[in-house]
């Protein structure tokens, strides 16, 4: 859920792993919204969750019948995951990977389906990091690719090239290789809470 490269102040992993000591439960433990309207009609197989951070998105692909993976950064929110999963009985369905987003690289073709919500990278490393997040998809998988639209608060402390539209997000694939399902800035209903009133969905499924 984090971008792990080039991080504003107060975004390094020091920082998120104090935040995550601080709290009991620094997210609400449901998965994102947009997760769920668009992979419920998806059949289950094998799914990695981008920047997991608790684990509620894995979790509720775990809970439909996915074999997931989970990959964040922070120590200490992979092993809150663990306790959650082990809580729900899903431990035998649910993988966490330790690992820094802005360097890992998935397994080619080993999901069907891979899924990053609230990333926020800067712009000159999207563009290298959808891709490589995308070699992970296998043929006829999808790619889910969520975040927040452009806020003008935080680009003046984190930069404006951090919030891409779906759109933006499209051009750094090669679309001979990807149909696109859905990609549009789509409004939260009120009980999603939060300061963002929208978000940027974009889910494509891999030709092949």
């Amino acid at each position: 859920m984090h971008e792990h490269s080039a991080q504003p102040d107060g975004h390094d992993l020091a920082s998120w792993e104090e935040r995550y000591r601080d709290s009991p439960a620094l997210w609400s433990g449901r998965a994102n919204a947009a997760l769920v309207a668009e992979a419920a009609d998806l059949p289950p197989g094998r799914a990695l969750d981008v920047g997991c951070g608790e684990g509620g998105d894995v979790l509720w692909l775990a809970g439909r019948g996915w074999q997931a993976t989970g990959l964040d950064w922070s120590e200490v929110a992979l092993a809150r995951a663990a306790e959650h999963a082990a809580a729900a009985g899903l431990t035998e369905r649910v993988e966490w990977v330790r690992g820094d987003v802005a360097t890992w690289q998935p397994p080619d073709g080993a999901y069907d389906l891979v899924t990053a919500h609230f990333l926020h990278p800067q712009e000159a490393l999207r563009h290298e990091l959808v891709p490589r997040l995308a070699s992970g998809v296998a043929a006829s998988g999808t790619l889910l690719w969520v975040g927040h639209p452009y806020d003008e608060e935080r680009a003046a402390r984190w930069g404006g090239d951090r919030f891409a539209t779906a759109a933006q997000v499209l051009a750094d694939l090669d679309p001979a290789q990807w149909d696109v399902v859905t990609a549009e800035s789509r409004p939260r209903s009120g009980d999603e809470g939060g300061h963002h009133h929208a978000d940027e969905i974009l889910r494509l499924r891999r030709r092949g």
